[in-house]
């Protein structure tokens, strides 16, 4: 028989994401968020996976980008003023900027200062001629841009797919809210994944080498770092699985028995089988996504896809 670990109480715990996780955990549908996936580990983790032979996204959006830069710089107005919400690593940006020699700025935004004050370092020394005016915001709300951009015309950037993380309503809101950062006439380079065979699908959420898992299952880790949680780990499992009905990849983390989890002094119940629903990823076909652009005010200007039709990078214009 398994003893289950203990953990002192969280001294310093986050009172937000103790309340997510309250809240998620006492729904009949478990829920985590899966913006709380990326604490040092987590990050660690998705950067693996990014480099996993299952994991086509990020390599086929970078191969799109990389043969289309002319064409999409070509789209843009030569001074534009370029805003990427929830900036990460570089490597897609890049793709970009050696094309738009005249941009007049790049406002990288993400919750993290520490993150954009590095990032920033590092691309004013490699493009000593581009305004960097990093922005410390959560891209889901309301934010200024800075003075600095003044009446430049504003193009947002939005790879990665991020889009498909958000229910469909959401992502519509999401999108509205940058167009009413970016204004009328602005335009959106953004990154969608598309549907695709179900088992290619599942194998890019559920690697052979099982880092994905591993990344999942970090999230219990942290909870029990720094909310003093006891989930027992090896009483939880991975599952990605596609839901064709919602054009969705769901992840689930499975209890595997009956059990009782304690988390800052309250008690969550699981059955055996029953899951956890840390994240989901919406597919899209390339016209079930224009229609949901045009519901937030985009207008669909062109769209690109690889040889393959894995992915697809499109550009918006904000009517």
């Amino acid at each position: 028989m398994t003893v289950k670990p203990t953990f002192p109480e969280a001294v310093t715990a986050d009172p937000i994401f103790l309340a997510d996780v309250r809240a998620g955990l006492s729904k009949s549908q478990k829920t985590l968020s899966p913006k709380y996936f990326y604490d040092e580990a987590g990050s660690e983790l998705f950067e693996a996976i990014t480099a996993l032979p299952e994991y086509y996204p990020t390599r086929t959006e970078i191969g799109i980008l990389d043969e289309r830069g002319p064409e999409i710089a070509a789209l843009l107005p030569k001074a534009v003023a370029l805003v990427e919400f929830g900036s990460g690593s570089t490597a897609k940006l890049r793709c970009l900027l050696r094309h738009l020699p005249e941009l007049s700025a790049y406002v990288p935004v993400d919750v993290s200062g520490d993150f954009l004050a590095a990032q920033a370092q590092t691309l004013r020394a490699d493009f000593p001629n581009l305004a960097v005016e990093p922005v410390v915001a959560d891209f889901t709300r309301p934010f200024a841009l800075p003075d600095t951009v003044g009446m430049a015309p504003r193009a947002g950037f939005f790879p990665g797919s991020t889009v498909g993380n958000f229910e469909p309503a959401e992502a519509a809101t999401l999108l509205d809210r940058f167009g009413e950062i970016l204004g009328p006439d602005s335009l959106l380079v953004l990154g969608v994944d598309l549907v695709k065979d179900t088992p290619r699908l599942e194998a890019a959420y559920d690697d052979a080498a099982g880092v994905t898992a591993a990344f999942n299952m970090n999230l219990l880790k942290r909870i029990n770092h720094e909310l003093g949680g006891d989930f027992d780990l090896e009483a939880f499992r991975h599952r990605a699985v596609f839901n064709a009905d919602a054009s969705r990849i769901e992840m689930h983390l499975v209890s595997c028995k009956d059990q009782s989890v304690r988390i800052g002094g309250d008690s969550f119940p699981f059955r055996e089988g029953e899951t956890i629903h840390t994240e989901s990823s919406y597919k899209y076909t390339l016209d079930s996504f224009r229609a949901l652009a045009a519901t937030a005010g985009w207008r669909s200007e062109t769209v690109w896809t690889d040889a393959d039709a894995l992915f697809s990078v499109h550009i918006l214009r904000r009517d």
